[in-house]
């Protein structure tokens, strides 16, 4: 009864899991494959038309703050080219490289120096933000908001005057200047650390007659989604903590359904998120402030998160203080955390995607982390979080183990049970409890180390995937990406036959050994004597090794390397406990030639 419950159990476990992965990978690659064709085929559409570019205007919902222009010509420009045409001054720190448009102050030419776009590195480097009118339009800005008293406030459009050094670095800011027909002087100060946050400071002074009302907007930007999005393993999209206090998530799928608005705070952050990397506005934290989510169509897509703060009152002869917050850069876990810390930003940790089981994920990312500051490799580090791993969970496996060596231990009695009782279920199932309380067996003690590693499993997996630390880190030999599949394929001899391998049929070195692995550990128990328990047991190990081919190799190396633990545990323990460990038996038995029934 006992081999029947655990095959059931085992059989019920790997349906959920072949569930979940069909939901959370393969329904997401395919969207994702299926997302990246229209893309490139909007793409195409976008190239043969010519369009003007309209962004939203501010709204009395406070929906959208600002307004920006820009053209897509016939054959997009580039990056260079819209920078050669508009007066710019440039940016040049250890992490970023690029320009800021005078025009509108704004930061639209971004380059991350430590991340290629693939791991060859004469790849280019990542671009993250590009000028309005190119193909890939994504930036960030701030101005104001002209009122009817205001004279002409600095807009999307106003072409500031640099002040001083026309080069920002981490050690050098640059100072924008801009005077209106009032006398009104705004001078903007813009720094940047060595990582990627910007400050910018606006210093209003005053020197017409009457007070001067200044109302604050400023917007993330972007013309384009980006190819391939997730929808279900982790967030790309809009994010902020705003009037809640809570996480505020939308994907560019509820955006195009319905823009979002936001009531008033006077704390928090709003920008837009891809899988490694970020943009996003931490307005004053003092003065109140709306935001929005929104979407528009006017020639091509326009996708933007934006704020628009209470008007700050600056009387005649006076000067006003106001300070912003950029961050465009790479989501790197110590550089998230570290503003965190230091800013006091509501949540900002928050905007790596950690998943349902943060409180798992984020402290097993820093034990990998530590490792790897340790060993200088992630793959490593991932070997020793394993081991980590079973040791927390040491006690629940010895139970685990110690239990099913004494239910081998009890097969006779349990035999005699059932001949004595027969078809009497009940007095049977009876007479199997008084057993177990007297040999002090606990039944469930196998299914607790099952449950408590599958968000352990999940967590693992978050970690390998979404972190930018795993992006592009090697292992050994074949492996230079721990966070994609293993490259190698059993199909072209692992690249010893010269044509490559169909996706659907994938298996790389790695997730054969996986399987391999798997199929050691399930042999370490006797095979189930129904025949449709004995398939199940034999062609689990397998249906695993293709199921998670298409798996990172970070997560296969996990999940080959703990099955190799498990295995010399349960060795030990039932060794321990004077049971017999089936693994050799079973293999004798799985190569022996069975005899033919007789007729």
């Amino acid at each position: 009864m006992e081999n029947k419950r655990n095959s059931f159990l085992a059989i019920a476990l790997s349906i959920v899991i072949v569930i979940v992965w069909q939901f959370f990978y393969m329904n997401p690659r395919l969207e994702a494959q299926r997302k990246a064709e229209l893309a490139a085929k909007a793409k195409q559409a976008t190239e043969q038309t010519t369009a003007k570019t309209t962004a939203a205007s501010t709204t009395d919902a406070g929906a959208a703050a600002a307004t920006g222009a820009g053209t897509t010509a016939a054959a997009p420009a580039t990056s260079a080219d819209t920078a050669a045409n508009s007066p710019r001054i440039s940016i040049d720190t250890p992490s970023l490289s690029g320009s800021i448009r005078l025009a509108g102050a704004r930061i639209d030419d971004l380059k991350l120096k430590h991340y290629r776009e693939t791991v060859d590195p004469k790849s280019p480097l990542i671009t993250l933000f590009s000028p309005s009118g190119t193909k890939d339009a994504y930036f960030t800005e701030l101005g104001y908001v002209e009122g009817a008293d205001t004279g002409k406030v600095p807009g999307p459009d106003t072409v500031w005057t640099v002040s001083g050094t026309p080069t920002l670095t981490e050690k050098s800011p640059v100072t924008l200047t801009f005077t209106n027909e009032k006398g009104v002087t705004f001078a903007r100060t813009i720094s940047v650390d060595d990582k990627y946050l910007f400050t910018v400071t606006d210093k209003i002074t005053n020197a017409g007659t009457v007070p001067l009302a200044a109302t604050l907007y400023g917007r993330v930007t972007r013309n384009h989604k980006p190819e391939g999005t997730s929808t279900y393993v982790l967030h790309e999209g809009f994010i902020g903590v705003l009037e809640d206090q809570k996480l505020s998530e939308n994907t560019y799928k509820d955006i195009d359904k319905e823009n979002v608005l936001h009531g008033k705070t006077t704390s928090g952050w709003l920008g837009i998120t891809d899988k490694y990397w970020a943009a996003a506005l931490i307005p004053p934290q003092a003065t109140p402030f709306e935001s929005s989510f929104a979407h528009y169509t006017t020639g091509q897509p326009v996708y933007q998160a934006d704020f628009k703060s209470d008007a700050v009152t600056v009387a005649p002869g006076a000067s006003v203080e106001v300070k912003n917050l950029v961050f465009a850069g790479a989501k790197e876990v110590p550089v998230i955390d570290g503003y965190y810390a230091q800013l006091n930003v509501p949540k900002f940790d928050r905007m790596i995607d950690w998943g349902w089981f943060y409180f798992i994920t984020k402290p097993m990312f820093k034990m990998m982390d530590y490792f790897y500051r340790f060993f200088g490799n992630f793959g490593l580090a991932i070997l020793m979080t394993t081991i980590v791993v079973k040791l927390l969970f040491f006690p629940l496996a010895n139970k685990q183990y110690a239990s099913m060596a004494k239910m081998k231990m009890v097969q006779p009695k349990m035999q005699e049970l059932k001949d004595k009782f027969g078809d009497d279920r009940m007095a049977l199932q009876q007479a199997t409890m008084e057993l177990y309380k007297t040999e002090k067996i606990n039944p469930l003690a196998g299914c607790w180390p099952i449950a408590f590693q599958i968000p352990i499993f999940f967590s693992l997996y978050k970690v390998i995937y979404v972190t930018i630390e795993m992006r592009h880190a090697p292992f050994f030999g074949w492996i230079h990406d721990l966070s994609a599949p293993d490259p190698t394929s059993i199909v072209n001899l692992f690249g010893l036959l010269p044509f490559a391998a169909p996706t659907f049929l994938h298996l790389g070195v790695w997730p054969l050994i996986m399987g391999f692995t798997m199929f050691l550990q399930m042999r370490m128990n006797p095979t189930p004597p129904d025949p449709a328990q004995a398939m199940v047991f034999t062609w689990m190990p397998v249906i695993f090794t293709f199921m998670m081919a298409s798996f990172p190799a970070g997560l296969i190396i996990y999940w080959a390397w703990n099955n190799t633990l498990s295995v010399i545990q349960q060795a030990i323990i039932m060794k321990r406990n004077g049971a017999k460990i089936e693994l050799f038996d079973n293999l004798k038995d799985l190569f022996k030639r069975k005899p033919k029934e007789a007729s």
